[in-house]
């Protein structure tokens, strides 16, 4: 498959800016990746299609303010520090702007000098390791001078307290911090909409994959096969392994919530055996997934609308079928569903 495969248009005004005032009062398109028929229907309606029995996995990981906005000691101007990857304690490889100015040896300065940082090295690829200070726990300190690191596709004003968004931008089950974006598709869950699912018998069971940058390379190769992204942690707890072992052999559907959760539970699968045993397993995952790949895992995949010739739209035509997911990528946008992060959803069964 070529990138250009994955286009499609969309106006902008279709990029969801804002939440629905309701969770669970999002669209959800509905495919039967089968026959390719699919109906327009809300997230509250999803307890129609799941079944007692069926194993739905979600993604606990919980986002943390990693952008930061402070200057360099010394000068005036208002530099930019975007945290990738923890290496050490307090210690970070972080995206900084203007990267051509930041230099080893510097000291940076954000929040009125409670959180402090020194440049220890620039990586090949431009790159900072920053090193921090400050008085107190350090993530106690980045929640206070720290900014919900939002896409790029949604605009704030940088003058803007972003606290809505920390809630927003948070799954209601979020729990183990470490991503620098959410896992998206799991934002429109309520307390109550998941109280029902468990009332009619549905296992809700959690995993942790902590969102990075590799999530929003983009595809800079033409051929989708040759596409790599940057390696994510994750980890899979021994009950949901036991739970999801169960379901595969007893022939019962395991749904992943978001292409987190799929990334993850493919990525353990491969080692499942022809008698299918999914072991608890942490580490760390480069998968790609892109048509032609053999799920060992999904049977169900619910996910968010995602952007054009990106890799993440490949995981999903890989899952649901190229034509099915394309003609429902079009009647979307016909139909006026909000798209991306904070937009509306597809179930694929």
């Amino acid at each position: 498959m070529r990138v250009s495969d994955l286009h499609f248009e969309l106006p902008e005004s279709q990029i969801a800016q804002e939440p629905s005032q309701r969770r669970d009062h999002s669209r959800m398109l509905v495919l039967n990746r089968r026959t390719g028929e699919f109906q327009d229907r809300h997230f509250y309606d999803i307890p129609e299609f799941l079944r007692a029995g069926d194993v739905v996995v979600v993604n606990n990981t919980r986002v943390f303010p990693a952008r930061l906005l402070g200057t360099r000691e010394g000068f005036t101007g208002l530099i930019e520090a975007f945290l990738v990857r923890e290496v050490a304690p307090r210690t970070w490889v972080a995206l900084v702007k203007p990267g051509r100015r930041i230099r080893v040896g510097e000291r940076l300065v954000f929040g009125d000098g409670r959180l402090t940082a020194v440049v220890k090295e620039r990586t090949e690829d431009g790159r900072r390791v920053l090193e921090f200070a400050c008085d107190g726990e350090f993530f106690d300190v980045l929640d206070e001078v720290g900014r919900t690191p939002l896409p790029p596709y949604i605009r704030r004003d940088d003058a803007t307290d972003l606290r809505l968004d920390r809630e927003t931008y948070q799954t209601v089950y979020a729990r183990d911090r470490g991503s620098i974006a959410a896992p998206t598709a799991g934002l429109h869950y309520t307390p109550e909409v998941l109280e029902k699912l468990r009332g009619q018998g549905v296992e809700i069971h959690e995993l942790t994959l902590h969102v990075g940058y590799g999530t929003f390379q983009p595809v800079r190769v033409d051929d989708l096969s040759q596409h790599t992204v940057e390696a994510e942690y994750y980890a899979v707890p021994p009950a949901t392994a036991a739970a999801v072992t169960a379901a595969k052999r007893e022939g019962r559907r395991v749904i992943a919530v978001g292409t987190t959760s799929t990334r993850t539970l493919e990525t353990v699968g491969r080692g499942a055996g022809a008698d299918f045993e999914l072991l608890a397993a942490s580490g760390a995952t480069e998968l790609v997934i892109t048509p032609g790949y053999e799920f060992k895992v999904l049977d169900g995949l619910q996910t968010n609308f995602h952007l054009p010739e990106s890799s993440l739209l490949a995981l999903v035509t890989a899952f649901g079928g190229y034509e099915p997911v394309m003609r429902a990528y079009r009647h979307a946008v016909a139909a006026g569903y909000r798209f991306y992060s904070y937009g509306d959803c597809m179930l694929i069964l």
